[in-house]
C-alpha cells in the first residue's frame, strides 16, 4: 500500500498546541518514532509526514506538525506551515492537553473549523495528569467528536482506539468520483493520445497517464494508448472509438487530426479530466474567461501541485506564458509555485492557472479554489487554458 499514490490518499493533520503530545500520538498510529518527543514545549518544528496503512479504511498519509502557539518570529514561521498542512488536510485530528484546555477551547476550535469548512475530531490527551476525569469529561460534554486518551496506560488498546476513531470518521469523506464518471461507460473505447518528448521520463508514464489507464481497467473501459505521431495510424485501424484524451500540448494537432478523419469522436485532456474530478470545472471554464482581461503589468501564478525539475518544453514555466503572451500581447509577470503554496493572500495577482492536480486529492484542489475565492482572484487549470489558448475551447469541454 506504500505504493499508492498521494493523490489518493486521504490526509489526516494532527493540530494543536505545544506540548499537548501530538508527537507521541503521531508516534503511537504510526507504531514507530518517526517525531522527537519531549516534555520540551515546541519540539516539533517542521511539519512530518508518512504514509500508512489506517485499520478499518486504508491508504492514508497523516502528518505531525508544530504547536499554533508557538512564540517569535521562528515560531510564527512554524504555525505557517501548520495552518498551511490544516488548509489542506481532509481530516484534522485537534489534540488538547486535558491538564490545561477545557470546554472552551473545544468550542472555539469547533467554530474555526467550522469557518474554514473542515471536518475535525477532538482528543484530549494526557488525561493521566487529571484528579477527577469524570468531572472532567462531565464538564467537556460527551461527544461522538471526542476522545480521551493517556499515552502509557496500555497503548496497544489506546492506538486500536485512535485507529478505529480516526478511520470511523475519515470514512464519512466524500469520496472522489471516477476519473472517467460522465466521460465514458464500461465497454466503450478510449484512445489515450500519450506524446514522448524531452519531458516524458524514461521508460514510463506520468502519473495522470498511469491513473487514467487504472481507471479504464477499473470501470472495464477498452484502452488504447498512442502517441500523437500513431494518432492517424490508430484512428484508421480502430473502427469504434468513443473519446480520445490527449496531453493538453499536442490539444490543436490531436484536434485536427480527428477533424481531418471526419469522424464525429468527443475529445478532451488529461489536466481537464483530472479538473472535473478533483475541482470545480465551472469555475475554471469561468476563469479561462480572464485571459482576454489581462493588462500590462499584471501579474499571474502559475501553481503546479508537485516540484519537479523543468526544460525548455515545460508545460507550466514555458508553454503557458508564451502562448499568454502571444494570445494577448500583453506584458505580464508571470510567478510560479511548486508544492505547497506557500501564502494564503492571493490577491495580489490578476490570475491563478492550477496545474491538473494528478498529485492532489479533491480536498487539496477545493481549497486552492477557495483560496482564490477569497482573495477575490479568478482561478483556471492547465488544460482549460490550453483548450482556450489553442482554439479547441469548444470541442474540448463538455
Amino acid at each position: 500500500m506504500n505504493n499508492t499514490p498521494i493523490a489518493n490518499r486521504k490526509t489526516i493533520v494532527l493540530a494543536g498546541k505545544r506540548n499537548s503530545g501530538k508527537s507521541s500520538l503521531f508516534n503511537l498510529i504510526l507504531g514507530q518514532d518517526m517525531s522527537i518527543v519531549s516534555d520540551y514545549a515546541g519540539t516539533t518544528t517542521d511539519p512530518v509526514g508518512r504514509n500508512m496503512e489506517l485499520i478499518g479504511y486504508g491508504p492514508v498519509r497523516i502528518i505531525d506538525t508544530a504547536g499554533l502557539d508557538d512564540l517569535g518570529d521562528l515560531g510564527q514561521m512554524r504555525v505557517k506551515k501548520t495552518q498551511l498542512e490544516i488548509g489542506e488536510a481532509d481530516l484534522i485530528v485537534h489534540v488538547f492537553n486535558a491538564g490545561y484546555e477545557g470546554r472552551q477551547d473545544l468550542l472555539d476550535a469547533r467554530d474555526r473549523y467550522k469557518e474554514l469548512n473542515k471536518r475535525a475530531i477532538y482528543i484530549f490527551n494526557k488525561c493521566d495528569s487529571l484528579e477527577d476525569i469524570g468531572d472532567y469529561k462531565r464538564s467537556i460534554g460527551q461527544a461522538s467528536d471526542c476522545l480521551f486518551t493517556s499515552i502509557g496506560q496500555d497503548n496497544q488498546a489506546l492506538k486500536d482506539r485512535l485507529s478505529r476513531f480516526i478511520a470511523d470518521n475519515i470514512g464519512r469523506l466524500e469520496e472522489d468520483r471516477s476519473l472517467l464518471d460522465g466521460l465514458a461507460k464500461p465497454g466503450d473505447t478510449v484512445v489515450l493520445v500519450v506524446p514522448i518528448d524531452s519531458e516524458a521520463p524514461k521508460g514510463r508514464l506520468i502519473l495522470p497517464q498511469v491513473q487514467m489507464v487504472r481507471a479504464c481497467l477499473d470501470e472495464a473501459i477498452i484502452s488504447i494508448v498512442v502517441k500523437d505521431t500513431e494518432l492517424e495510424a490508430a484512428l484508421d485501424k480502430i473502427q469504434s472509438i468513443d473519446l480520445v484524451v490527449t496531453d493538453s500540448k499536442v490539444f490543436d494537432k490531436v484536434a485536427q487530426i480527428l477533424d481531418e478523419s471526419g469522424r464525429n469522436i468527443d475529445l478532451t485532456s488529461f489536466s481537464i479530466v483530472f479538473a472535473r474530478q478533483k475541482g470545480d470545472i465551472g469555475v475554471f471554464l469561468e476563469g479561462a474567461a480572464y485571459l482576454d482581461s489581462l493588462k500590462d503589468g499584471d501579474r499571474v501564478l502559475i501553481a503546479e501541485s508537485c516540484t519537479h525539475t523543468t526544460s525548455h518544453e515545460d508545460i507550466g514555466t514555458v508553454l503557458i506564458p508564451n502562448l499568454i503572451r502571444k494570445k494577448t500581447g500583453k506584458d505580464l509577470d508571470f510567478e510560479f509555485s511548486q508544492g505547497k503554496l506557500d501564502e494564503t493572500d492571493l490577491s495580489r495577482f490578476a490570475l491563478m492557472i492550477q496545474c491538473g492536480g494528478c498529485m492532489m486529492t479533491r480536498n487539496n484542489m477545493m481549497n486552492r479554489i477557495g483560496l482564490a475565492g477569497q482573495s477575490g482572484i479568478p482561478i483556471t487549470n492547465y488544460g482549460v487554458v490550453l483548450a482556450y489558448l489553442k482554439g479547441v475551447f469548444d470541442r474540448a469541454i463538455y
